[in-house]
């Protein structure tokens, strides 16, 4: 039988200079200890979310939440994410990337236990709310994934079965003009996840001189006429400077005319977001602890949004997952170091036509996943 503790999950803003925190807001019964893994059980698995594996109750409960959830931010790749993570009852996963809770409540349906975790306080909120009624298997934090081994180890967990990560922004996220994300809508040019960081992206636009500009709209946008666009707002910039999206996005427009679908100043403001949340710097970091956190046979599955996210995930999990490397200068391979993972598909997977056609924002999703190797078998 399977040793039980019970723990205390603080459901407050992270600060690791003060563990304490506030009062605790949820209580998760029967963490599991740290000596019972579970290798993920694929046999039974079926596709989608199977409502009759619910009480009545609970069936129409999850339909009811699931459409609400909708209306804040539509999950994607939901069901092939839940597929591959394998949830079931003693599980414990951690959600890196909360959100409006969509993912996190698929895994919770099942049985298993979620910390959840969330820099963005609004999606927190919406995700506690929606996930109540699992308060004894659900906890929610605020903090940046780069720092959930550090969280993990404040509240007393030392490993995972699984752990998701799902990256870019939320449609809520989006569609909310005061949060400065969109070029579609006026608002103010802010961009931060967390609304108590200390950049926006006016102060970026208004102040870095126009080879840094040209720079962060080259790499993170992989926009060809940065140094145009870059130009163009330091001319602007000595009237008048840059408050609102649709002024930036005007300006983009200016230069680049519309072609298509797709707006002129979306690889501007993607570069921007970039920069203001140092994403990629990030997700580098994260996916550096995440080895030593995931139990042998727990899965890891990153969802990604564009080439340079997915260029990261995909490198490190190569890397990671090749026994030997070898070098020409080396008489033969050698033992890698870095050793841990086993690819679950070789390829990234992508939404299916129907998911693109009911959810445009996901036609950009890529999803891999991988798989922590036994201790014994690394070098």
């Amino acid at each position: 039988m399977r040793k039980l503790i019970p723990r205390f999950l603080y459901n407050r803003r992270y600060c690791p200079a003060s563990p304490g925190g506030q009062d605790a807001l949820y209580h998760l019964n029967d963490w599991p200890s740290d000596d019972c893994h579970n290798k993920p059980n694929v046999a039974g698995f079926r596709q989608g979310f199977s409502p009759g594996a619910l009480p009545p109750d609970e069936n129409s409960r999850f339909k009811r939440s699931r459409s609400e959830g909708a209306d804040y931010h539509e999950s994607v790749l939901l069901d092939e994410a839940t597929h591959y993570l394998a949830p079931e009852p003693g599980k414990l996963f951690l959600d890196a990337t909360l959100g409006g809770g969509g993912h996190s409540e698929q895994l919770l349906s099942k049985g298993a236990k979620v910390i959840g975790l969330d820099q963005d306080p609004a999606a927190l909120s919406f995700a506690r709310a929606r996930l109540s009624h699992y308060d004894d298997k659900f906890g929610a934090i605020q903090g940046n994934f780069r720092d959930f081994g550090e969280i993990l180890s404040t509240i007393g967990i030392s490993g995972l079965d699984g752990l998701l990560l799902d990256l870019g922004i939320s449609s809520h996220q989006v569609d909310d003009a005061d949060r400065g994300f969109s070029f579609n809508k006026p608002g103010p040019l802010d961009m931060r996840m967390d609304p108590d960081a200390e950049v926006t992206a006016a102060e970026l636009i208004n102040n870095c001189p126009e080879e840094e500009l040209a720079r962060v709209f080259y790499e993170y946008g992989e926009e060809r006429a940065s140094r145009r666009i870059a130009s163009a707002i330091i001319e602007r910039r000595k009237d008048k400077f840059f408050e609102c999206t649709t002024d930036l996005a005007g300006l983009v427009e200016s230069i680049l005319p519309r072609r298509g679908k797709k707006h002129p100043a979306t690889r501007v403001f993607q570069a921007l977001r970039i920069a203001v949340n140092n994403e990629l710097r990030v997700l580098e970091e994260a996916l550096a602890e995440i080895p030593q956190w995931l139990r042998p046979g727990g899965r890891l599955v990153v969802i990604s949004f564009h080439s340079l996210e997915d260029r990261i995930v995909k490198s490190y999990l190569k890397r990671c997952s090749k026994s030997k490397v070898d070098r020409p200068e080396w008489p033969e391979p050698r033992s890698n170091p870095d050793y841990c993972f086993k690819l679950v598909m070789q390829k990234g997977l992508i939404p299916s036509k129907d998911e693109v056609k009911v959810n445009p924002r996901a036609r950009s999703a890529r999803l891999r996943v991988a798989e922590r190797l036994p201790i014994e078998v690394q070098p």
